[in-house]
């Protein structure tokens, strides 16, 4: 069982509508004030994805006794779903003395390394020396290729 804590980032979401915005410019408005309102919307994409990795840090922060744990995770290849969002398979392997669980951060990347979106899922319960799986979904459709990667782990 694992249950997802998200954030969306809405780089590729902004980026779409600035680019809607400034090409359906009409004769009212001007170069400057097109300039002026696509810095504010990159502004606004950068303070976005602070506030994601802010909360992604705080939910992670808030796993009492976690050791890291990020190379006992592995991901299989994205995909996406009837939704058009990004999934990506989650196996973790619990290398411990008796039951723990996992917190994991995963990154949905494009081809170019930016950051799309992330998810922080847990992995629950996974028995000693067993293995558990999950699925990391992103919180919206993300278009294009995507790549996943895992941002942090813990395990408790």
């Amino acid at each position: 069982m694992y249950r997802a804590w998200t954030r969306t980032l809405p780089v590729a979401a902004a980026l779409a509508v600035l680019a809607v915005g400034t090409a359906g410019c009409s004769g009212d408005t001007t170069p400057s004030e097109v300039a002026s309102k696509a810095a504010s919307a990159v502004q606004s994409v950068g303070a976005g994805l602070d506030a994601a990795a802010a909360d992604a840090k705080k939910k992670l922060d808030s796993v009492k006794d976690g050791v890291d744990a990020k190379t006992d995770v592995r991901l299989g290849t994205p995909a996406k779903d009837a939704d058009g969002r990004s999934t990506v398979p989650v196996t973790v392997s619990n290398t411990a003395d008796g039951a723990k669980s996992f917190a994991v951060q995963v990154d949905f990347r494009d081809p170019g390394g930016n950051l799309l979106d992330t998810v922080v899922m847990t992995v629950s319960d996974v028995a000693a020396g067993a293995t558990g799986q999950g699925t990391a979904r992103s919180t919206r459709a993300l278009s294009g290729d995507v790549a996943a990667s895992v941002g942090t782990a813990l395990r408790y």
